[in-house]
């Protein structure tokens, strides 16, 4: 089996960690690829370092781009056809003995959607949908199975065109889940934290992206709880938060199911992998400050779906961390957020792989997006459109300082 993710962050890399491991338990050999390594002439790490970039320091260009292809229905189709010369590079991939594909990332299903459309696949495509929130480009025609969290990820999925989608719930290492309060003084102590207090564990993915500062100074402001705040792979947002005096900042942690042991709520800005670690240890999840794009867009399904609550004002903020902890909100997000986990995701590609499915119908020759006028406007546009995510990436690489990584995070 071959899984194709992205290095775009850690919840597509961990969630295609994860279903690999548990795929090879149930005896299928299992090929891991980054997009970044699949695209020529440096083209993916190029991408890659325009998307930290913008997330970076750019969070309103990068949440326009992201609504812009939320609004445009060209936005998917645009896409297949600039990915085409890329596609036989993901078809060398697939052995003759793959019993499946699986995506992990929009762009990648984008590329194996097609492939399997027009018979140039003839294993069973699979889209893993890591996000709560589906757009767009985690749609394509010709993909056999999409895996969705929860059935509200499941209705937008069928509603951009996804045929077969089943809901399957989430996976993370089999190191998460509820913790003892032998583990939780345990894990205090050993981090150096307050044993007394309520604490808040603030997180913002693994290149430590948003409004984290201000973040960190609300929750203290509130007086309600106190922060702690991990900076993933930014090492300057954790000196910055240690010249600003925070006094429990880590950078990369590499035992965080004791520290979310050791913390009574999760707040986060983007709805991702620690958001679900989170849930798999028994603690709430307060969303606030999203980040422009997915992360507002995740904000909304997973709040709509009862699974985070989303703050949306400082004065709300110091409440919600309280009737999280201790109130009936927290007891029933800590109740569906465990419901996530109950299945396994890994049977049901397992299953998909084991089966027969005939290639889908080929897409029409005289598709409108890829022949005539209007699909020379559209590759035209679609050309313009790298051209400025390229001028980008070369403003913020030589206009603007990167983050490095801090070392050992936890």
């Amino acid at each position: 089996m071959v899984i194709i993710s992205a290095s775009a962050g850690a919840g597509h890399e961990g969630a295609s960690r994860e279903l690999a491991h548990r795929l090879r338990t149930r005896g299928f050999q299992v090929d891991c690829r980054d997009l970044a390594d699949i695209f020529p002439y440096g083209l993916g790490k190029l991408l890659r370092g325009t998307y930290h970039g913008m997330l970076s320091r750019f969070p309103w260009i990068y949440g326009s781009l992201f609504a812009i292809g939320c609004g445009f229905a060209g936005a998917g189709p645009i896409t297949r056809a600039l990915l085409r010369p890329v596609r036989p590079q993901v078809r060398q991939l697939v052995g003759p003995d793959t019993r499946a594909v699986v995506s992990t990332y929009p762009i990648a299903t984008q590329l194996l959607g097609p492939l399997r459309r027009k018979g140039q696949l003839d294993v069973p495509v699979i889209t893993y949908l890591t996000d709560f929130a589906v757009n767009p480009l985690w749609v394509s025609p010709g993909v056999d199975v999409y895996c969705a969290a929860h059935p509200s990820t499941r209705d937008q999925a069928r509603a951009l065109g996804g045929t077969e989608v089943r809901v399957v719930g989430r996976l993370v290492s089999a190191g998460f889940g509820p913790g003892t309060e032998q583990a939780r003084r345990h894990a205090r102590e050993r981090f150096g934290l307050p044993t007394d207090a309520r604490l808040a564990l603030l997180v913002a993915g693994s290149w430590g992206v948003g409004e984290v500062a201000t973040t960190a100074a609300e929750i203290a402001r509130t007086g309600t709880a106190v922060p702690v705040v991990v900076c993933g792979h930014n090492e300057a947002l954790y000196r910055r938060l240690r010249r600003q005096g925070q006094a429990h900042v880590f950078g990369w942690v590499d035992d965080m199911p004791a520290l979310l042991h050791a913390a009574d709520v999760l707040v986060e800005n983007a709805g991702g992998l620690t958001a679900l670690e989170a849930m798999a240890s028994g603690l709430p999840v307060a969303t606030y400050r999203p980040i422009p794009g997915h992360g507002r867009a995740n904000a909304v399904t997973m709040a709509e779906a009862g699974m985070v609550t989303w703050v949306r004002r400082a004065d709300d903020l110091g409440p919600a961390l309280v009737e999280l902890t201790d109130g009936v909100r927290g007891q029933r997000q800590r109740e569906a957020g465990l419901a996530l986990f109950r299945s396994d995701p890994a049977e049901v590609v397992a299953e998909v792989a084991r089966g027969a499915a005939e290639p889908p119908v080929p897409l029409p020759k005289s598709s409108v997006f890829t022949r005539g006028r209007r699909g020379r406007r559209a590759r035209r546009a679609g050309v313009l459109v790298c051209l400025a995510v390229a001028a980008l990436n070369w403003y913020a690489h030589h206009h603007a300082q990167q983050p490095t990584a801090p070392g050992r995070r936890r």
